[in-house]
């Protein structure tokens, strides 16, 4: 009989997209680096000082950007209620971090929990599924359609060039009215606001590497004017990006 919770560690090396499908509620917190969490047409970005909590039986995709530590913990789902999406990922508090590094004491076993370990991985239980409600901002609508996806795709990865929507529609073989109206019906935005807010969880990524200034991020991600980028990413997140940037770190 396995254990009904138990933690794990983990470093991994940057690299492709990949499928994850775990047969436990999987709660995964990051140290350092960046991943991109898929599921459900929504894409997470994952920074320091985040969790994510996945669904039992529910696959997603992985993408890790950065080099990422992560401390892991897996919950039996007969133990634990449904989480309310498949994916989440939300803001740590520093009771659910010191609650994550005292379950760390315990790691997959035939051995039951002792009463102390029981008793805290329980809490930690209660406090993740109550965090998870409230899930942060760094998620985007992925589309359903093959042409917005592509589009979507095609646009992330020239963030930091002077984009022309029509360039864009050109190159998924659609009028730009009609790649218009996918953005709408599909995402609920115009491609201009989702060109912003890929721009700015680009920057959330980029400000995990503590070495690069935040006037080179604003110019990475497309922002010729520093301001602008300020303002854009308080928009999203409430916080410029210095102040983000000090939520890395406990």
């Amino acid at each position: 009989m396995t254990r009904q919770a138990y933690s794990f560690v983990g470093q991994f090396e940057p690299g492709p997209e990949l499928e994850f499908c775990a047969n436990r509620h999987y709660l995964l917190c990051a140290s350092q680096g960046v991943l991109r969490l898929e599921a459900d047409g929504q894409s997470w970005t994952l920074p320091p000082a985040r969790a994510a909590l996945i669904a039992a039986g529910h696959p997603i995709r992985v993408t890790i950007v950065q080099r990422v530590t992560s401390a892991s913990v897996l919950f039996d789902p007969s133990s634990t209620p449904l989480p309310n999406a498949s994916l989440s990922v939300f803001d740590l508090t520093p009771l659910a971090r010191e609650l994550t590094a005292e379950c760390g004491r315990w790691g997959d076993s035939e051995e039951p929990l002792p009463k102390l370990g029981y008793t805290l991985f329980r809490a930690l239980a209660e406090v993740v599924w109550s965090l998870a409600q409230q899930p942060g901002p760094t998620a985007m609508l992925t589309g359903k359609s093959e042409e917005l996806r592509l589009a979507i795709t095609l646009t992330r990865e020239r963030l930091d060039e002077e984009l022309r929507f029509e360039d864009i529609a050109a190159s998924v073989s659609l009028a730009p009215r009609s790649l218009a109206r996918r953005f709408e019906d599909e995402l609920g935005m115009t491609w201009r606001a989702a060109l912003r807010r890929m721009r700015v969880l680009r920057a959330v990524e980029l400000l995990a590497d503590g070495n690069l200034a935040v006037s080179v991020i604003a110019f990475a991600v497309g922002y010729g004017s520093l301001s602008a980028f300020n303002a854009a990413f308080r928009d999203l997140t409430g916080q410029t990006p210095t102040q983000y940037r000090r939520t890395f770190s406990p």
